[in-house]
């Protein structure tokens, strides 16, 4: 026999989405402030609405004829952390979609249409559609359409405020032009294009450096009086498709290192054949400010800087040495600081940074050897 009363129920009514903290509302408010954003990054190929369960992207539409498809998926790290800290939520949206698609052109691909994931314990739509816009704004860099994504509302999984950030892109190329490496031959030189910072790896080092530093992050900056120290350590990755692109397609560049987690040491050697060994010349460029001062923070020796950061060179082209100039002027010409750092070599097949006594930092001359 049952007493008749529902007292599990809040105040004896049935259990609602929103009595379990995930708002519905709040959901569909936010996909329609976001639409005007995604359809801004429409291009060729793009034809679907948000609000589906899929996009569709139509390759013949962007110009391919037999295209091999190049996906990439990636995230933040530990960036996101500054980011929600300090109400610097506009650019971590860049980040996300820089981190794919500098991943896809190294392989020769055009990035084609990009999807996100925004996952938090409650919804914010300030700052969610913040977050998105960023993402909008990576798009258009990178000449990709923002064709969908997914928000999702966990009461539970994340601290009040916290969010996390994926990202997928998926790109193109067509047939028999694709970047494998195969190319690079020693006797090539290693270009360096500049970072606009850290980028998106070795966060978890700068949050600890700066928690035992006890940083003023809301202060200028030690090294840059006109910026304050948390805007030069949440800089946004820089996308390096636009200036790229038109050089893979002319056949001008035999191979890319996208210089992420792993530093120049441990990506270079990604890109190379058997037989090629990578010798990168530290001397060849001046230590950008930013990277000294996170180097005399931590008393970090070269060789763990060669590993762990970009070191002022977001992304490494090999090139033959006929070459050399006219990629440069290009580069240059499209708005890159372009930088010479170092060659390759007949050898095992792996990447040594190298550098001599006072350069970055160092007691003496120095040398740090990744094989693989």
């Amino acid at each position: 026999m049952t007493s008749g009363k529902t007292s599990d129920g809040p105040k004896g009514s049935g259990y609602t989405y929103a009595d379990a903290g995930v708002s519905i509302a709040a959901g569909n408010a936010l996909v329609k402030a976001i639409a005007p954003l995604a359809k801004a990054t429409a291009r060729p190929g793009a034809t679907s609405e948000l609000g589906g369960f899929g996009g569709f992207f139509d390759p013949k539409a962007a110009g391919y004829v037999d295209p091999l498809r190049v996906a990439a998926n990636d995230g933040v790290g530990t960036k996101l952390k500054l980011a929600i800290e300090h109400d610097r939520h506009d650019s971590v949206g860049i980040d996300l979609v820089a981190m794919c698609v500098n991943d896809l052109i190294v392989q020769g691909a055009e990035p084609l249409f990009f999807l996100d994931y925004f996952a938090t314990g409650k919804l914010e739509n300030g700052v969610a559609e913040r977050v998105v816009a960023g993402i909008a704004e990576g798009c258009k860099m990178a000449g990709c359409a923002l064709i969908g994504g997914e928000t999702a509302e966990m009461p539970g999984m994340y601290a009040p405020g916290d969010y996390d950030l994926a990202g997928f892109c998926v790109g193109a190329v067509e047939r028999g032009e694709q970047l494998t490496g195969d190319k690079v031959a020693p006797g090539d030189v290693l270009i360096g294009l500049a970072s606009s910072g850290v980028h998106s790896n070795g966060y978890s080092l700068v949050r600890r450096l700066a928690a035992d530093k006890d940083w003023k992050l809301n202060r200028p900056a030690l090294f840059d009086q006109d910026q304050l120290l948390i805007d030069a350590l949440v800089a946004p990755t820089r996308i390096y498709v636009a200036s790229l692109l038109p050089l893979i397609r002319g056949g001008a560049i035999n191979a890319l290192a996208h210089i992420t987690g792993g530093g120049l040491l441990e990506n270079i050697p990604r890109i190379l054949p058997d037989g090629a060994h990578a010798v990168v010349d530290a001397d060849l460029w001046p230590q950008p400010r930013l990277m000294a001062f996170l180097q005399a923070q931590g008393q970090i020796e070269p060789e763990e800087m060669a590993r762990t950061f970009n070191c002022g060179v977001g992304m490494v082209l090999a090139v033959a040495a006929d070459k050399v100039a006219e990629v440069t002027a290009q580069l240059e010409s499209a708005g890159e600081t372009v930088v010479n750092v170092g060659r390759i070599e007949a050898g095992e097949k792996g990447c040594t940074v190298r550098g001599s006594v006072e350069t970055w930092s160092a007691k003496s001359d120095w040398s740090a050897t990744h094989l693989g």
